[in-house]
């Protein structure tokens, strides 16, 4: 009988771990109106600089320019972002937050730290420290990932 892969394991662990932290988040989604996909959205448009056009938000998300525009409709059509002409070309339309959406995102960051607290429940102090250690470690090491919007199983 073969032995276990250790890299397989911890390979399972962390996708049942990521799983279980969507669900969790998903679940403190629902009560605000805002499925994970248009939550993903929001957090892109309040990163950037300055309002963004669709097609900037399709390349961050890595989707297509259509999922955008069904995206941005639903959050319009619940007040949380607005289209708005570009200053410098009126045929370019930009998105960006209205008051319900930085307070959908700040709804959204305690969704998040309660699903988050709900897994890490379990863990000392000390262990959340090394877990975080580790994880910085393998996130921020150069040539690793790049990541410029949140992964896509976040997009469900």
């Amino acid at each position: 009988m073969d032995s276990p892969d250790p890299d397989g394991v911890l390979a399972e662990q962390l996708l049942r771990l990521t799983r279980r932290l969507h669900r969790l988040q998903r679940r403190q989604l629902e009560p605000l109106g805002i499925t994970p996909a248009q939550a993903r959205l929001l957090r892109t448009v309040a990163a950037c600089e300055r309002p963004p056009r669709m097609a900037d938000l399709a390349q961050r998300l890595e989707v297509v320019p259509r999922a955008v525009t069904s995206l941005v409709d639903g959050l319009e059509e619940a007040g949380r972002v607005r289209r708005v002409p570009d200053p410098e070309s009126r045929r370019v339309v930009r998105i960006e937050l209205t008051e319900a959406g930085r307070e959908a995102l700040r709804a959204m960051r305690s969704a998040r730290r309660g699903a988050v607290e709900e897994i890490l429940a379990p863990l000392t102090a000390e262990q959340r420290s090394t877990l975080g250690g580790l994880l910085s470690t393998l996130v921020d090491t150069p040539g690793r990932f790049t990541e410029t919007a949140p992964p896509p199983e976040e997009s469900g």
